[in-house]
């Protein structure tokens, strides 16, 4: 599967945004590592906003 740059910058920057990861640390996972860690994200996000 390819991302698109976009796609991969919208990734990069969420999961810096909220773990405070430089670029490179998120550049360097895996797809499927980046994927997981973008969904266990938006699950303590969702869980928090409905406290």
């Amino acid at each position: 599967m390819t991302y698109s740059a976009d796609r991969l910058w919208e990734e990069v920057v969420y999961v810096s945004y909220y773990l405070h990861w430089s670029v490179a640390s998120v550049l360097d996972l895996e797809h499927p590592a980046r994927a997981r860690v973008i969904e266990e994200i938006g699950r303590i996000n969702t869980q928090l906003s409905q406290e």
